[in-house]
C-alpha cells in the first residue's frame, strides 16, 4: 500500500509523517488536574498499545499539572487548548510534547508569535484541528454550512498563520461526525500540503457505532495512502479508542504485531459453542504480547483451510474440536478442554520458536 509523502513530525520520542508507522492516538478522560488518575489513565492507554496521548489543559492548574505528570511517564504528551495562549505557553514551559491550538482563535499576531517562537525553540509541532461544527461564522456564510471545502479553507488559513512566522512542524486534523465530509475534506487537503494528517471521526458515537463510523472513515483514507496518526474517537473508556485503532491498523496490514484472529461468523453447521470460544481465545490472548494469528473456525467446511493460513488453529466438531499447526492436525479434544487445550499448544508453539513475544 502506497503512503502519501508528508513531512515528518516529532512529538517526543515519537514520529509522525515520513516513513514513521502510522501511531495511535487516543486522550484521558480524566481531570487533568487530578494527577493520581491522570497519570494512571496514561499507563493503561501505553500498556493497550497507545503511541501519543492528548489531555484537556482547561485551565492554569491543568497546564501547572503537567510537570509532574510528565516526571511520572515516558509517552509523549498532547495538550488540547482551546483559546487562552497563555496555557500553550504554560504546557511548552511544563514540558508537553505538542500543542493542539488553533492560531487563528487566539487573539492576533502577538500571540501567535509568541507561542510558534516557544515552540520552534523546545522543538514542541502544533497541531492544528478543524472540526466540522467548529468553522468559523464568515465561512459558514461563504459556503451556507459546514462542508468539506469550508474545513479545508479554514484549516489552510490557521497554517498560513504559523507559516507566517517561519513556524511548519504542523500537524493537521479535520474531523468531521459526518464520515463523507471527513472523507472529502481529507483527500482535500492531501493535495493542497505536505503537512502529517490525523485522521479521525469526531464525535463518533458509542462503542458500537462509532467504530463502525471510525472503521470506514479512517480505513478508508489509510486505504488510499492518506493519513499519519489516527484517533478512534469513542462514547467509552479510552482504552476501547486504542483497540479499535490498532485493529484497523492490523486489518490493512498497516500493523503487523500482536494477536489476529480469524473466526467464521458460524452457521448452522456448526455444532460447538463457537461464540464463547472465539471471546475466550481472544480474551486470552489480547495482551499476550505475541505475534502469531489463530483461527477459530467453526466446522471442518473452512476449518482445515483457514487454519492453514494461520500459525494455529482449532476447528470444531461435534462437542469436540480439532488443534491444528499450520494446516496439520496435532490432536482432537473434548469442547470443554479446547481453549486450554488451544493455550498449552501456543505456548508449546513459542517455545519451539516458531512464533514471536514482543
Amino acid at each position: 500500500m502506497h503512503r502519501r509523502d508528508t513531512k515528518a513530525v516529532k512529538v517526543g520520542y515519537v514520529t509522525i509523517g515520513g516513513s514513521a508507522p502510522i501511531s495511535i492516538q487516543s486522550m484521558t478522560n480524566t481531570d487533568t488536574r487530578n494527577i493520581e488518575a491522570t497519570t494512571n489513565q496514561i499507563i493503561e492507554l501505553q500498556q493497550a498499545g497507545c503511541d501519543i496521548i492528548r489531555l484537556a489543559v482547561p485551565d492554569m492548574e491543568a497546564a501547572r499539572a503537567i510537570s509532574e505528570i510528565k516526571k511520572r511517564t515516558k509517552i509523549p504528551l498532547v495538550a488540547d487548548i482551546h483559546f487562552d495562549y497563555r496555557l500553550a505557553l504554560e504546557c511548552i514551559d511544563r514540558g508537553i510534547d505538542k500543542i493542539r491550538i488553533n492560531p487563528g482563535n487566539i487573539g492576533g499576531n502577538r500571540r501567535v508569535r509568541e507561542v510558534t517562537r516557544e515552540a520552534k525553540q523546545r522543538g514542541i509541532p502544533i497541531r492544528i484541528g478543524v472540526n466540522s461544527g467548529s468553522i468559523e461564522k464568515e465561512l459558514l456564510e461563504k459556503y451556507g454550512s459546514p462542508t468539506a471545502e469550508a474545513m479545508v479553507e479554514s484549516a489552510l488559513h490557521h497554517v498560513a498563520l504559523l507559516e507566517e512566522h517561519d513556524f511548519n512542524d504542523i500537524v493537521i486534523s479535520l474531523k468531521a461526525s459526518s464520515v463523507p465530509m471527513m472523507i472529502a475534506a481529507y483527500r482535500l487537503i492531501a493535495q493542497r500540503v505536505n503537512y502529517p494528517l490525523h485522521l479521525g471521526v469526531t464525535e463518533a458515537g458509542t462503542i458500537w457505532s462509532g467504530t463502525i463510523k471510525s472503521s470506514i472513515g479512517i480505513g478508508t483514507l489509510l486505504a488510499d495512502g492518506i493519513g499519519d496518526t489516527i484517533r478512534v474517537s469513542l462514547t467509552g473508556h479510552p482504552v476501547e479508542e486504542v483497540k479499535v485503532a490498532t485493529q484497523i491498523l492490523k486489518s490493512l496490514g498497516l500493523r503487523k504485531s500482536g494477536v489476529e484472529i480469524i473466526s467464521c461468523p458460524t452457521c448452522g453447521r456448526c455444532q460447538i459453542d463457537l461464540i464463547n470460544i472465539a471471546n475466550s481465545v481472544e480474551q486470552k490472548l489480547q495482551n499476550s504480547g505475541k505475534n502469531i494469528k489463530v483461527a477459530v473456525m467453526g466446522c471442518v467446511v473452512n476449518g482445515p483451510g483457514e487454519a492453514r493460513e494461520a500459525d494455529i488453529g482449532i476447528a470444531g466438531g461435534d462437542g469436540v474440536g480439532l488443534i491444528f499447526k499450520k494446516g496439520k492436525i496435532i490432536k482432537k479434544v473434548p469442547e470443554e478442554k479446547l481453549v486450554d487445550e488451544l493455550m498449552k499448544e501456543i505456548e508449546t508453539y513459542e517455545k519451539e520458536g516458531l512464533i514471536n513475544a514482543n
